[in-house]
């Protein structure tokens, strides 16, 4: 074993770890507590993986480079929690901590759907929504490392509202929480197996909730001009029966359609490990931040 990672998502943390080849020889999964509790089970997770190697941790919403989550609305509490810091003086150990969607990003990147391009977005459909960039066969972390908060651009002016606190965030209508909504309160497998049956108004609400998913694929296209684009997260699994439609509601959706070469869309290789294995190639030499 070499590398531990651990991708903390708004219902649940899946921890892997990695060999020396990269393929991953054990995996932990464990309810995502409220934030003052996180640093305690990162540390038991990362245990209960072997311990003794680098650790990794991926975090949904605004992550320092010193690993402080600033702000995470879709993890209870959070507010200027100092997970790297605490996790290095609990364990004593080399720690990396990076947003969780720059994480799936990486390893998408690195050996997934994303592989051998130079510019390539992430996407991670789940609770929420978050992204993963890379520019330039970089990755992108902004000024302040809180690059690719994609979900909370806004799609409609006065919309729904969000646990950000805002209204009209992209995750309000294109993440796995918004389509429960958008379905009446049902989960996403109830919804797509009626609509796998043929029901009608399954049928509606998945063409609705792919309409939303293309709306914020197109701006982001717009901006960054990717090569590939890859949706992944807790929902992985539910995209798939709706990339056509998707696909064909994006193109229509880019600017000037008919001119431009457009960016592939895939669904991510390395499914809901996506995170955690990002979160372990953090702590290989020039990719984290300590």
């Amino acid at each position: 074993m070499t590398a531990i990672g651990i991708d903390v998502g708004g219902t649940k943390c899946l921890g892997v770890a990695l060999d020396d080849t990269g393929a991953v020889v054990a995996e932990v999964r464990e309810p995502t507590p409220s934030a003052p509790e996180l640093v305690w089970l990162l540390a038991r997770m990362w245990g209960d993986l072997g311990g003794n190697a680098p650790l990794g941790v991926g975090l949904p919403g605004l992550i320092t480079p010193a690993g402080v989550v600033r702000a995470s609305p879709n993890l209870r509490g959070a507010r200027d929690i100092a997970v790297g810091p605490g996790l290095r003086e609990m364990l004593g150990a080399a720690v990396y901590v990076d947003n969780d969607a720059t994480c799936a990003a990486l390893a998408e990147w690195r050996v997934g759907a994303a592989r051998g391009s130079r510019d390539a977005l992430m996407v991670t459909l789940g609770t929420g929504i978050g992204g993963g960039i890379v520019m330039g066969g970089r990755l992108q972390r902004g000024s302040h490392g809180f690059a690719g908060e994609i979900g909370h651009m806004m799609v409609e002016r006065g919309g729904l509202e969000c646990v950000c606190g805002r209204r009209g965030c992209w995750e309000r209508y294109a993440s796995g929480s918004a389509l429960r909504t958008l379905s009446g309160g049902r989960s996403g497998e109830e919804v797509f197996a009626s609509f796998l049956a043929g029901d009608e108004s399954s049928a509606a609400v998945v063409s609705e909730w792919a309409g939303w998913i293309a709306t914020g694929l197109a701006s982001l296209t717009n901006i960054c001009d990717p090569e590939v684009i890859v949706l992944g997260g807790g929902t992985v699994d539910s995209v798939g029966p709706v990339m056509e439609e998707v696909r064909e509601k994006f193109s229509r959706a880019l600017y000037s359609p008919e001119h431009r070469t457009h960016p592939r869309l895939e669904t991510a290789v390395l499914g809901a490990r996506a995170g955690a294995i990002g979160a372990a190639m953090l702590t290989e030499p020039g990719i984290g931040l300590p």
